[in-house]
């Protein structure tokens, strides 16, 4: 019976928020000739809505730690990737943003458009060789024009309470720009796990860094501390009570 009404309002909430995700991403291709903060900021509501009707429909709430100390250039997030929840929340939190990911997803009718428009770094995983490469070069040309660079080195969602593979090529962005690397930590992939409609009730916990500088490391070593830092985190919210 929980199963069925927590699927019944996932459904509510879809019903609600992929109509609106239509509309802001063709708001945001009408609006394409206007200064680009502007237009992020736009696209930003969508993201909003998205927050805000997970908590009505589904009664899913975040809690954020850390973030005391965000510098004031521009950085490399490195984040965990268990579902979609967290992809609407970073590019709101550390605006603006430039997120990688896979080319496919720019073809979403609303939600690809929307995405398009916020300059992200698209790839090919089909060629993973010229995929690294312009993850480099577009990272770091991102940083140069203001942009924070969201990463998920993982490369795809685990489910909570899995580990994946951490890529380095974040610690390479950061190491090549000489930027900050902040890494997020969080368990939405409970709340909105990353197969299925259903989505359960609760608070998803963020815990994010101090800036960590590359400090004479190379890029698997930054790499590692961060995943130390990330994976450290979420068994810490698994104990808790």
């Amino acid at each position: 019976m929980m199963n069925a009404i927590q699927t019944l309002r996932a459904f509510l909430f879809y019903l609600i928020t992929l109509p609106l995700a239509l509309i802001f991403g063709a708001l945001g291709v009408l609006l394409f000739f206007i200064p680009y903060r502007q237009r992020y900021s736009i696209v930003m509501f969508f993201n909003q809505f998205a927050i805000w009707n997970l908590r009505l429909f589904c009664g899913i709430k975040y809690k954020v730690t850390g973030d005391q100390n965000r510098p004031d250039v521009p950085f490399v997030v490195m984040a965990k990737h268990q579902s979609t929840w967290e992809t609407f929340f970073l590019q709101l939190h550390f605006a603006p943003l430039s997120t990688v990911l896979k080319k496919e997803l720019l073809r979403i009718p609303g939600f690809g458009w929307g995405l398009a428009l916020l300059k992200p770094i698209a790839i090919d995983r089909s060629n993973p060789r010229a995929a690294l490469k312009k993850v480099k070069g577009d990272g770091i040309k991102r940083l140069g024009e203001g942009n924070n660079v969201l990463i998920f080195p993982e490369g795809t969602r685990t489910k909570a309470g899995e580990v994946g593979t951490y890529a380095r090529s974040g610690a390479d962005i950061a190491i090549n720009a000489n930027a900050p690397v902040i890494a997020v930590a969080h368990n939405a992939g409970v709340y909105w796990p990353s197969t299925g409609l259903a989505k359960h009730p609760g608070t998803i916990e963020i815990s994010i860094s101090d800036p960590i500088y590359a400090e004479g490391r190379n890029s698997r070593e930054l790499t590692a501390y961060v995943k130390d830092w990330i994976e450290g985190e979420i068994e810490k919210m698994a104990k808790e009570p």
